[in-house]
């Protein structure tokens, strides 16, 4: 059940809550509950009906949780929730070749025992991460969560920011919060321009059971048309992604189960023993799509309303993690120092701090996407000596872990495990 609507008061005027969250995916229920942790009251708007994003069955959707964000939702409370149904990831393969052929002969490998912290990450079913963040916000007093609405207008007047539900309803906040998605309405609605392109690929979605273990190994194959990634999932299941061209997509979407298992195990093979198709298939155009600001005046966006990028190598919902501890650490700490914390100049800490991280990010992975997805002879060539130069080179392979883990960088408070 919903939480009952709270009061803050700015000045001589009253809001509904400190902060509204526009947004119920994964980000926005985890900011919500950082935020509210450092005693802030949250409005949490999402546009699914209550309980929607958990099916009763496994759907294929699944997430690669960097060792950083495990700790972000350790922090919040949430990890308790979803250590039960994860499955640790400790070594990743990273292997280049063609469908049908198999990997070539140079092989990057990580063993997470190179580095002291632990697992690389985590490999979790979306169901559960929705499952656990839904039932830590409805336990805590200061989030009042608003579900089966969508925020469709919002106006800036002083200090307060009025934002108007498609249920009818209006409610005012001190700080909007867009965590909305690639195609995000509060950033729109801001005049918030995006920039980017399509990669002219589709990530075909889905898991398999298998007859061999996978002993807790992800699997990175890269081809000419795109990379296939194996991720370990609790059993003996793994996650799969596959990128391919639009139209190898479309044709591999209309094929039944049994004819797509056809089209998969000569670009799997046979290491796993035989595979099974477990649970439906999905299909996700791919896109580089980055928001030109990350705020403005009384507004603010995360996740994928702000970055949206390639999943080469899982880190989408990582790097909107990154976002919920920047954020919730700038804005909390401004509180506390007694500033206005949903000022533009306070707010540009936190994009100054996730500027610079996101736009590497995403340019590394668009840099592997173009130099991996041909077919060129020379390139496959430099591919397979850079995989094994750095596979020869232990400093720079536990350098290349702990960016995995997402152990690199200026990292919030919630991602070292540390409150705020």
């Amino acid at each position: 059940m919903d939480n009952p609507r709270t009061v803050t008061i700015v000045g001589f005027m009253t809001c509904d809550s400190d902060i509204l969250i526009a947004g119920g995916g994964l980000n926005g229920p985890s900011l919500a509950l950082a935020l509210a942790d450092g005693g802030l009251n949250v409005t949490l708007v999402d546009a699914a009906p209550d309980g929607a994003r958990e099916t009763q069955g496994f759907d294929g959707r699944c997430y690669a949780l960097a060792l950083a964000s495990q700790r972000l939702f350790q922090a919040i409370g949430v990890w308790p929730l979803l250590d039960g149904n994860a499955q640790p990831i400790l070594n990743v393969k990273v292997t280049d070749g063609r469908a049908g052929e198999g990997p070539g002969p140079f092989v990057m490998g990580f063993d997470h025992a190179e580095i002291e912290e632990g697992p690389t990450g985590y490999m979790v079913e979306d169901r559960f991460i929705s499952g656990a963040l839904r039932e830590a916000v409805e336990r805590h007093p200061l989030i009042t969560k608003i579900s089966d609405a969508k925020a469709i207008s919002q106006q800036v007047d002083g200090a307060i920011v009025t934002v108007g539900l498609d249920d009818g309803t209006s409610h005012t906040t001190r700080l909007l919060v867009g965590a909305d998605g690639r195609g995000s309405g509060v950033a729109s609605r801001a005049g918030i321009k995006r920039n980017g392109h399509s990669y002219h690929q589709t990530a075909v979605v889905c898991s398999v059971a298998h007859e061999k273990p996978h002993n807790a190994t992800a699997h990175q194959f890269f081809m000419p048309d795109g990379p296939l990634a194996i991720l370990p999932l609790p059993g003996d299941h793994s996650s799969i992604v596959w990128s391919t061209s639009d139209d190898t997509a479309a044709r591999l979407a209309g094929l039944s189960d049994d004819d797509f298992m056809e089209e998969l195990r000569p670009v799997f093979g046979d290491f796993l023993g035989d595979i099974s198709l477990s649970g439906v298939r999905l299909t996700y155009p791919l896109s580089l799509s980055l928001a030109e600001h990350f705020v403005k005046d009384r507004l603010a966006l995360v996740g994928d309303a702000a970055h949206g990028v390639h999943p080469v190598a899982g880190q989408g919902l990582n790097l909107g993690l990154r976002d919920v501890g920047a954020l919730a650490e700038v804005v909390i700490e401004a509180r506390r120092r007694g500033e206005d914390f949903a000022a533009v100049d306070v707010l540009a800490r936190y994009e100054q701090w996730r500027r610079w991280d996101t736009t590497v990010m995403s340019a590394g992975m668009d840099g592997v996407v173009r130099l991996f997805s041909n077919d060129n002879p020379i390139l496959r060539a430099a591919r397979g000596m850079g995989l094994g130069i750095v596979n020869a080179l232990p400093t720079l392979r536990r350098n290349f872990i702990r960016e995995a883990a997402g152990l690199t960088g200026d990292l919030p408070k919630l991602m070292q495990g540390r409150q705020i």
